[in-house]
């Protein structure tokens, strides 16, 4: 099973996540809103600010995968369209630009999200 932690304030996350979770299978997910609820972050090691900021999701064997790692990992668990996105993202030419571009956008969403800003402590 795969555990994915998302920010469920923030409107665009929560519209993929809904998108995910109705064409997954739900025996392959576990499904955590960190923002309203960090209490799952904590046996991790992973702060609510980090979890917010960036997509985090743990493999079956316990493995943590963040950012475009973590969306590979939830779509190599979907439909074979899904699968074969994951093969090209996991490409050794497009994985680090894909990183680089999720980052980006990811600091521009989180620096402009109030509850973001208050779990980082900049309120």
């Amino acid at each position: 099973m795969v555990t994915v932690y998302f920010d469920g304030k923030c409107g665009l996350c929560t519209k993929e996540i809904r998108y995910y979770q109705k064409i997954a299978p739900a025996v392959l997910f576990s499904w955590c809103d960190i923002a309203r609820d960090p209490s799952p972050l904590a046996p991790l090691g992973i702060s609510q600010a980090d979890a917010l900021r960036w997509l985090h999701a743990r493999d079956g064997d316990g493995k943590i995968h963040i950012g475009i790692d973590a969306f590979i990992l939830i779509w190599q668990q979907l439909h074979i369209g899904w699968r074969a996105l994951a093969i090209l993202a996991n490409l050794p030419i497009l994985h680090p630009m894909l990183g680089w571009l999720y980052q980006r956008f990811a600091a521009y969403r989180f620096a402009r999200l109030d509850h973001c800003q208050i779990a980082a402590g900049r309120s």
